[in-house]
């Protein structure tokens, strides 16, 4: 214990600056990102925009593919002009663009808007993990990031919470909130971040962009790990179903206050104050569960973890969320919310680490930096995938307006012959209605008829795809490097 404080205190202000930026920048980022498929895709009556979700998909893949793809060129910016301006300009950037979106309302406008997050989002991330880095040292550094780590997850947990509150308001304070956060973060930079030492750059800014894009055609030219890579993007393609799709799945298809009701019958506080007015849970309090599980069990499931080699591990993490998925989306009771998340978790916590750990034990010496910088590829591409997949795929799979309209076209005697298009909650009470059936009546009935739980198949098919993969790359593409560590 004496060591551990000792360890404690040799941390400098900077180090718990970054990580209380940190925890607010995750805070705004899940705030927003949490309910951003909802937003987009709730009709207009609502205050939401009631756009389709093709038109969802391509807003939250394409700028959440520029995020993660970014910080390539960002962290050499910050390595050339210094941490503090470039993590003042990024918060400059994010403040504008969550306050944009509380006046844009065009497919054009928010697309552009949210592009604009991304950019600011790009710029923070690469910037405070090497400010984590730079404040920590060989005796700090293992337990430096284990506390990181434990401060992204809990931002990622406050953040739709409070957004979940906000939204019951107006939709417009979640937007506002975040932008407010990143306004305090923008003080504690000014007023306590000091700039950690940087080596001197002498090469112009232009050289260094050429050596960036050197660098990652000679990681590309190494087919195994370019492999490795492709076949961790398509986990990153499932998981992120959990924010692309598994909302608005949520929010059409399963009644939330079975699960308010249990919840009430345990402690009455608690569902009162994850709950709605109404007796329900938001989707967004309900997929952040997976946060909670994080915090709560990620320390165990490292130690339980660390005895096997990353590929096993990975490979059976990508199998247990698979399997996860698959029951998030084919049971239509909220309570199986709470185990197949679990098993998504656990998944996600044996992969997402072990991802790093590996791809610095197959770095080629001297390049493993190059490599871990290479980690941020496949999140790119599973975002830009998984974009496509809760998109284009979605509306005609599991879409309920797409649904409805389909099973009325075939069935145009039960509105006598009048062809009808639905866009809004309202337009499916009224039809609903005309058929002689209540709002949860026609949901069973095209859950029964339509089967919109088949874009989990869908979803746990890409992950056996992966699972599939990774273990033909360990049983006959792996180096012996990679075998003997």
């Amino acid at each position: 214990m004496n060591r551990f404080i000792a360890v404690f205190k040799k941390f400098p202000r900077t180090f718990w600056t970054a990580n209380t930026m940190e925890l607010f920048e995750r805070w705004a980022w899940y705030g927003i990102f949490a309910v951003f498929a909802l937003y987009l895709t709730h009709d207009k009556a609502s205050g939401a925009l009631g756009f389709s979700q093709t038109e969802k998909g391509i807003i939250m893949g394409t700028g959440t593919f520029l995020l993660y793809l970014l910080p390539v060129l960002t962290g050499a910016l910050a390595d050339r002009y210094g941490f503090k301006k470039i993590l003042l300009i990024s918060f400059i950037t994010l403040i504008t663009g969550y306050m944009l979106l509380t006046q844009v309302s065009s497919f054009t406008g928010v697309f552009l808007v949210y592009l604009l997050i991304a950019i600011g989002g790009s710029m923070f991330k690469p910037v405070i993990g090497a400010t984590i880095a730079k404040t920590t040292d060989e005796e700090t550094s293992s337990i430096g990031f284990g506390l990181f780590y434990m401060i992204v997850n809990i931002g990622a947990f406050i953040g739709p919470l409070v957004a979940a509150k906000m939204r019951a308001l107006d939709w417009n304070y979640v937007f506002i909130v975040s932008s407010a956060i990143i306004a305090l973060n923008t003080i504690l930079l000014l007023l306590f971040f000091k700039e950690p030492s940087t080596e001197a750059k002498g090469e112009r800014f232009i050289t260094e962009i050429k050596t960036i894009g050197k660098n990652i055609l000679f990681v590309i030219r190494d087919w195994r790990f370019a492999l490795f890579l492709i076949i961790i993007a398509g986990f990153w393609s499932v998981y992120f179903q959990l924010f692309y799709s598994l909302p608005v799945f949520i929010d059409q298809w399963m009644d939330t206050s079975i699960a308010y009701r249990a919840i009430e019958s345990i402690s009455p506080s608690i569902a009162s104050a994850i709950g709605t007015a109404e007796g329900t849970i938001n989707p967004e309090v309900l997929t952040n569960i997976d946060a909670f599980y994080i915090i709560l069990l990620q320390v165990l499931i490292s130690g339980l973890v660390m005895r096997f080699k990353p590929l096993r591990t990975m490979t059976g993490g990508i199998l247990i969320m698979t399997i996860g998925i698959l029951f998030m989306f084919t049971f239509k009771n909220p309570m199986f919310l709470f185990f197949s998340i679990l098993l998504f978790g656990i998944g996600e916590m044996s992969t997402s680490p072990k991802v790093s750990e590996y791809i610095g034990r197959i770095a080629p010496e001297g390049k493993v930096a190059l490599y871990m910088g290479c980690s941020y590829l496949p999140l790119a591409i599973g975002n830009l995938v998984a974009g496509f997949l809760s998109g284009t795929l979605f509306e005609h799979i599991a879409d309920k307006s797409t649904l409805l309209q389909s099973y009325l076209d075939r069935h145009k005697d039960l509105l006598d012959g009048h062809e009808i298009s639905i866009s809004s909650t309202s337009d499916f009470n009224l039809i609903a209605e005309k058929m002689s059936l209540t709002p949860d009546q026609l949901t069973h009935l095209l859950w029964r008829e339509e089967q919109p739980w088949k874009i989990g198949v869908l979803f746990a098919g890409i992950g056996v795809l992966a699972f599939i993969a990774l273990l033909l790359y360990d049983r006959f593409v792996t180096i012996k490097k990679t075998d003997q560590a």
